[in-house]
């Protein structure tokens, strides 16, 4: 990573874990057997982590990816949408395709599949739809166009078929605009619970391209920022992880005095 990628990254990354103090108010309920046990500091913190499990995505992996991005890529934007017209045909054969992975008549080929979508983006009647947010689109030098749903680190293996139709539509409604475009639609998964064993792509096999579709751990940030992003940012985040130390302490040595 360049300096600038650094410096951007560690800015990003201060300023959403402080954004999430300020806005923060843990959760009502009350545990009295827990916080007997454990103490009114740690539930405080235990609340915190689950908080900030929920919207890891969106609070910290969506703007980190856009920082990085933007030093690597003509733009990086993150909360986009991909197009809010599809044709009645391109719909028609997202649902053959959806129909052919179901059954295992067909294997995944994202190729395949955007040409096909790509014959009948504007044949048929054009209707209006509401696709599911991106959350990072970035346009290469090329003009490339790629769109990345990020999920968490261990989705549930059954929402893979809504997932696959999310990439599809997104393909669909952006050649609707543009019918030349060249564009990627990809599942991001941010890090491998697994390591150091790979990632448990199995799961997935019947529904995703994985050469195309799927980017996990280090593919995914070093294909952002470069070679080696990934581990530069691991680095990135303990040492912001650190420097606020004192900040994270303070917040919640609050709960003790309550």
């Amino acid at each position: 990573m360049t300096q600038q990628q650094i410096q951007q990254v560690e800015t990003v990354l201060r300023n959403s874990l402080r954004h999430k103090f300020q806005n923060y108010n843990p959760e009502p309920a009350v545990m009295p057997f827990h916080t007997r046990l454990l103490g009114q500091d740690r539930m405080a913190l235990f609340s915190f982590i689950h908080s900030l499990n929920t919207n890891f995505g969106t609070s910290i992996f969506e703007p980190v990816a856009k920082a990085l991005a933007l030093s690597t890529f003509a733009s990086a934007e993150s909360q986009q949408t991909a197009g809010n017209q599809i044709s009645s045909e391109a719909h028609r054969v997202i649902q053959n395709i959806m129909d052919g992975l179901a059954v295992a008549t067909s294997s995944p080929n994202k190729i395949e599949e955007i040409n096909a979508i790509r014959v009948v983006c504007q044949t048929g009647e054009m209707k209006t739809v509401k696709p599911t947010k991106v959350d990072v689109k970035l346009v290469g030098h090329d003009g490339t166009i790629y769109l990345f749903d990020i999920k968490t680190a261990k989705p549930n293996a059954g929402g893979f078929k809504e997932f696959k139709r999310t990439l599809l539509e997104w393909v669909a409604t952006t050649l609707a605009a543009n019918p030349t475009a060249n564009v990627q639609t990809i599942i991001a998964i941010p890090y491998n619970p697994y390591e150091p064993q790979p990632y448990n792509r199995w799961t997935m096999r019947g529904m995703l391209d994985l050469d195309n579709e799927l980017k996990v751990a280090a593919e995914f940030w070093d294909f952002l920022g470069g070679q080696g992003a990934y581990t530069d940012l691991l680095d990135i985040f303990e040492r912001i992880g650190l420097e606020l130390r004192p900040e994270i302490d303070a917040y919640f040595a609050r709960y003790n005095r309550q």
